[in-house]
């Protein structure tokens, strides 16, 4: 991505006495895996096209603390979360958007308990609110008609009852959506969650995302589009498990919408 990204954070905003319209939670992973970072950027670019005053925390955003608490360091997990709610809210901020179900599961129903009220959304929910604005359009292009199945991520699926905004979106860029047999309420876990993305697997017949992976392959699907940062890894690891490498591409539907017009 050769043109400049413009990523102001929540201190140049204060600086200048004004309030962004949302603050973008980029998460450990949109800021440091070298994958997730690809999701980030084409998340920037679309609030960007969409002419949307956001901000990031930069330097000041730490963990959810969602691994340690899914690991049971709940005494870590409310040190981290104390330290982020009292940032925030040191900023007034209202609303959140966030690319990590982790990050949007854990702010939105763990952080009310602590001190951190606010109204966050996921960034396949905030896009969609964007297109329904006429904020932002999303078109054919190039996945026009390819076959794509969607992995729901557990945290946006199943624990916030979120399965429409990223299929409505997929269904924007005119693509064949072809559902796993396990899918949207009983969708399978890629086997990341609950910090297992952390460690090796325990010893077993077959690892998880293996086995999600075969469901996906099972669709006949060119493209598995995903909505969190860990299943995209585990996926991405199971196409290459699998062999399918160069057949199947996993990506994020952030990454679709804004590279639907590229050659």
């Amino acid at each position: 991505m050769s043109e400049q990204l413009h990523v102001p954070t929540m201190a140049e905003f204060m600086a200048q006495g004004k309030q962004p319209e949302v603050l973008f939670w980029v998460g450990c992973a949109g800021s440091f895996d070298d994958r997730a970072k690809k999701i980030t950027k084409a998340f920037v670019k679309l609030l960007n096209n969409a002419g949307v005053e956001f901000a990031v925390l930069g330097t000041e955003e730490s963990c959810t603390g969602d691994p340690a608490k899914r690991a049971g360091n709940e005494f870590l997990f409310q040190m981290q979360a104390v330290t982020n709610i009292e940032v925030m809210n040191a900023y007034e901020v209202k609303k959140i958007v966030t690319a990590c179900p982790h990050c949007f599961n854990t702010i939105n129903n763990e952080y009310p308990q602590l001190g951190g009220n606010y109204e966050v959304m996921h960034h396949t929910q905030f896009l969609k609110s964007l297109l329904n604005d006429g904020r932002l359009k999303v078109e054919g292009g190039k996945f026009k008609g390819k076959k794509i199945t969607f992995h729901d991520p557990c945290y946006l699926g199943r624990a916030n009852g979120e399965y429409e905004a990223p299929r409505d979106l997929l269904k924007k860029l005119e693509v064949e959506l072809v559902e796993m047999k396990r899918c949207k309420s009983k969708g399978l876990c890629c086997g990341a969650g609950g910090a297992q993305m952390f460690k090796e697997p325990e010893p077993g017949n077959k690892d998880i995302n293996i086995e999600r992976t075969e469901e996906a392959i099972e669709t006949g699907a060119k493209i598995v589009a995903a909505g969190c940062p860990f299943c995209n890894t585990m996926m991405t690891d199971g196409v290459k498990g699998t062999g399918k490498e160069g057949a199947v591409e996993v990506m994020d539907v952030a990454e679709m919408i804004a590279s639907a017009g590229e050659l």
